[in-house]
């Protein structure tokens, strides 16, 4: 049987070996790139002692269903400079109190103490203007009657 078509240049095909090493080679840097990123950035670990407190855990179920048999709901709202809370008890009635807190940036680490005062009713405000826009985390207790505690975690948002 005879070749009709062209006769075979070896050198035509040289250049499929190398475009596989190439592709090859940019998906190896690709990856070395993650994996850079993925070891020098934010390591996972966001508690100290983490095992320890996984060993505690017992307690940390034993006081949230102290929590939650209290029956008291918080509302936390951030606007024009003022961290406000609402307190209520299950029948909706206005919890007598004092709080304390701070606004957490939990990754950075900043922290701002605030100063409640009472409103009224079972309202609470305080001053509270975060130097960064962002998501923070409202850090609350509540001590209300007999000084039992409530404790309130909230995100809230500075634009």
């Amino acid at each position: 049987m005879t070749d009709r078509g062209q006769p075979h240049d070896p050198s035509r095909g040289r250049w499929i070996p190398w475009a596989f090493a190439g592709a090859m080679t940019l998906v190896v840097l690709v990856n070395a790139v993650l994996v850079y990123f993925a070891i020098s950035t934010f390591t996972g670990v966001t508690v100290p002692r983490s095992y320890e407190r996984g060993r505690g855990y017992d307690g940390v179920l034993a006081e949230a269903a102290r929590q939650d048999a209290l029956g008291w709901k918080a509302d936390v709202a951030l606007a024009g400079g003022r961290l406000s809370l609402v307190a209520t008890d299950r029948e909706g009635r206005p919890v007598p109190g004092r709080v304390e807190g701070v606004l957490l940036r939990p990754l950075e680490g900043t922290e701002i103490p605030l100063a409640f005062s009472p409103v009224g009713g079972g309202r609470w405000a305080a001053d509270a203007v975060p130097p960064q826009r962002g998501q923070w985390e409202a850090r609350l207790t509540l001590f209300g009657p007999n000084e039992t505690a409530f404790d309130i975690r909230r995100r809230v948002v500075v634009p």
